[in-house]
């Protein structure tokens, strides 16, 4: 029988070998060449593009349209489907891809009309931006091209590739406009809601400031008790459902003066953290050319579908960004005044079909209902200047007062822009697109009061330059004193203790060494969790019976180390306890919010300070049919515990957060076809860190990189990134790096020795 079950399955064996040889064989055909030699008539002379053993993309040209068109072709060659899915996501264009299935999300970048704005803007900028935009999508449609066989992400959806255009290029610098200022309108819009169904009192109950304050002079918002609003008392209890928590996008970043380095150099660090995506969101570069006689070197970290070093070093200055979070956007509730329009958006399907969408538009931007009413969306991405090509200037900044100075022209997301040079300065300023208009608000605005200013960008910015102790930061949370804070706004700041945990760590030592830093960016020490590690430990002990039912649990909270180590099951029983008391304690308000297709996950990030108010006081009128707080918070916790075990089994020692939180970066398309996940995924690491701390870090969110640099030190400098330079996963830098971000370990900024070299010459 044995023999003849072999004779079967030998063909199927056969079979199955010749189907993945075959697989193989085509994925091959579109790996890129990177050694030899190609022509092209874009350019004025030779340029190379060189890669060392992490595929870093080295290019050497004689001036910056060149460069550009060496870091296009570059990018091209390795990512040119994920430059793809950039602008076509920002664009509303996907459907075009995947058919019906990306109609809704279609409908919502549309809402925003970037297509057109890139256009517009793109005939605005000057000449000089023009051209390098035009040798760049030269450069991507030559390099993407080369290989003669379209990767395999065509093949699968039946796509068509679509030759890069240079409003292209804007049009991804949107779609960061979207990741990262999305939550301040949205937030907003949460905010309307909450002030319409519960009122005043709930909304400044849910939002008030919190102990965490780590502004960099020291201010603080007047923390106090705001008065508890009663709730409508049910007789018939409200099922709670999860509240999300929403990935916060920012990063951590931070400087220190000469002053406090043995080497007399400022020091600057910087880990941005956006969603983790298999390719990474970050290409490696270096760029070389002449600039009016004088040779420029910048290397870092650049955007692919973008011309530009978005953070990284020239050797005499180095900068990072952290996202702003100022309030860059208002919601305009309309009367029967207000002139409104409508507007067709034409959306192409895969078989040519066309899906019309209807738009309204009005003179604040463009129109949405919600709350019974219509209201425009007045944001800052929707302005002419905020999107341009002067962060190209960065470049060949020489210190930290010609940076500050360029830092207001620059159309960005607006940023905290963290700055230091070789002569030992530091220097923090706002840089981006921030509207002029100086009177922020949280809820809608009425159209009668309009403010003036939204056409103009902000040009009069707070700074901290060199400040007496030497030492900067910034991790999304206010960094600006009160004053500026009433005149900027609140986008959606980030709690404040990780910042808190950043100033505090960098007063506590000195001087500073990379090396230094370097750990600083990994610290997981929980002490936000601290008091609900205590608070729980209380709960559970608070009883004999409670004391039995729990004594294993009450083992693992003794040794939960105090930190989000990879061991700890202790440390997952807090996160997941705190979380269910969010869920269970504001039901009530959540259900009456997602009635009207609203959350508190919007802003659950300010929910701190008003639980830890509700535990204390603990107000009948919130219990939800729970027969008093120490039921409640016990049924939060057997929530906690339940979701650990559909997740992860009913073994505790499987709930170690290591496990829980495990690092899982995943390619869009095994997500949809699990088959692939071997081939395209990056590999299962356990976690090592979690929200509130400088370690950032969920399954799929966390730093997408991590530079650390002194000017005028460079071989000394860090730049680690999550995941591989290439796209393509046959290329041998599809995972290149990725096991040592994982693992915490520090990869040079500046290239190795030179593994591939591909010589571009000027044909005239």
């Amino acid at each position: 029988m044995l023999k003849i079950l072999k004779w079967l399955l030998a063909p199927l064996v056969i079979l199955a070998l010749a189907a993945t040889a075959m697989v193989y064989g085509l994925l091959s055909l579109s790996l890129p060449m990177l050694d030899g030699k190609q022509t092209s008539r874009a350019i004025s002379a030779d340029v190379s593009v060189a890669r060392d053993n992490l595929g870093q993309a080295v290019i050497e040209a004689q001036n910056r349209q060149d460069v550009a068109y060496g870091l296009g072709f570059a990018h091209g060659q390795d990512r040119f489907f994920q430059m793809d899915l950039l602008r076509r996501n920002a664009a509303g264009e996907l459907s075009e891809l995947f058919g019906e299935a990306a109609l809704n999300l279609d409908k919502q970048m549309r809402f925003h009309q970037f297509r057109e704005r890139s256009e517009q803007i793109y005939a605005q900028l000057s000449q000089s931006h023009q051209d390098v935009l035009t040798a760049y999508t030269q450069g991507v449609n030559d390099g993407q091209a080369q290989a003669g066989f379209n990767t395999f992400e065509y093949y699968l959806t039946g796509g068509q590739v679509r030759a890069w255009q240079p409003a292209d290029s804007l049009l991804v610098i949107f779609a960061m406009y979207l990741d990262l200022q999305a939550g301040n309108f949205e937030r907003d819009e949460a905010l309307i809601h909450i002030d319409s169904v519960f009122g005043a009192d709930m909304k400044a109950f849910l939002t008030q400031p919190s102990r965490y304050q780590a502004a960099l002079d020291g201010s603080e918002l007047p923390v106090g008790d705001v008065p508890i609003p009663a709730l409508e008392v049910s007789n018939v209890p409200v099922v709670a459902r999860h509240i999300e928590s929403l990935p916060h996008y920012g990063s951590n970043n931070w400087a220190v003066t000469g002053a406090l380095t043995m080497t007399n150099k400022a020091m600057l660090s910087d880990d941005m953290h956006l969603g983790l995506n298999v390719p990474a969101i970050w290409y490696r570069a270096q760029l070389n050319y002449q600039f009016e006689g004088e040779k420029v070197q910048v290397t870092g970290v650049s955007l692919p579908g973008a011309p530009a070093i978005v953070v990284g070093t020239n050797n005499k200055v180095a900068w990072g960004f952290t996202n702003g979070y100022l309030d860059v956007a208002d919601w305009v509730e309309l009367d029967e005044r207000t002139n409104t329009w409508k507007e067709i958006e034409k959306i192409v399907l895969p078989n040519g079909e066309l899906h019309q969408y209807e738009l309204t538009m009005s003179e604040f931007g463009p129109v949405k209902v919600f709350n019974g009413k219509q209201y425009a969306l007045s944001w800052v991405a929707h302005q002419s200047y905020a999107v341009n090509l002067d962060l190209l200037e960065f470049e060949r900044v020489r210190d930290v007062s010609e940076a500050l100075a360029q830092a207001a022209d620059v159309g960005i997301p607006v940023q905290n822009l963290m700055v230091v040079d070789d002569s030992g300065q530091a220097g923090w300023q706002p840089m981006g697109a921030i509207p002029k208009r100086n009177e922020p608000a949280d809820l809608a605005v009425r159209a009668a009061d309009y403010p003036t200013g939204w056409q103009q960008n902000e040009s009069q910015r707070p700074s901290v330059v060199n400040p007496d102790d030497g030492r900067l930061w910034s991790a999304n949370a206010r960094v600006m004193s009160v004053t500026d804070h009433q005149r900027f706004g609140d986008g959606g700041y980030a709690l404040g203790a990780r910042a808190q945990q950043i100033r505090d760590r960098l007063q506590g030592k000195q001087p500073f060494n990379e090396r230094d830093f370097n750990q600083l960016q990994q610290d997981n020490e929980a002490l936000f969790l601290t008091p609900w590690h205590e608070h729980l430990t209380q709960l559970l002990n608070a009883s004999e019976q409670s004391k039995q039912q729990y004594a294993a649990d009450l083992k693992y909270l003794a040794a939960w180390q105090a930190c989000a180590c990879a061991e700890s099951v202790g440390y997952t029983l807090v996160k997941h306890f705190r979380a269910a008391v969010i869920d269970v304690a504001l039901a009530p308000i959540e259900e009456k919010l997602r009635a009207r297709d609203s959350s508190l996950s919007k802003i659950k990030n300010y929910l701190e300070p008003a639980l830890w108010q509700l535990l204390k006081a603990q107000p009948g009128s919130w219990l939800n049919g729970h027969k008093d707080w120490t039921a409640l918070q016990l049924a939060a916790y057997e929530r906690a515990k339940a979701s650990l075990t559909a997740s992860h089994g009913t073994q505790m020692d499987a709930w170690r957060w290591g496990n829980v939180n495990a690092l899982n970066i995943r390619h869009p398309f095994s997500q949809q076809l699990p088959i692939l996940s071997g081939l395209l995924d990056m590999p299962r690491m356990s976690a090592f860190g979690d929200t509130f701390m400088p370690a950032v870090q969920g399954p799929s969110f966390g730093a997408s990189q991590r530079f650390i640099a002194q000017p005028g030190e460079l071989d000394k400098a860090i730049m680690t990134i999550a995941g591989g330079q290439s796209g393509h996963p046959l290329s041998e830098f599809y995972r290149a790096g990725f096991e040592a971000y994982a693992n915490g370990e520090a990869t040079p900024l500046l290239p190795g020795e030179f593994i591939h070299q591909l010589k571009i010459q000027a044909l005239r």
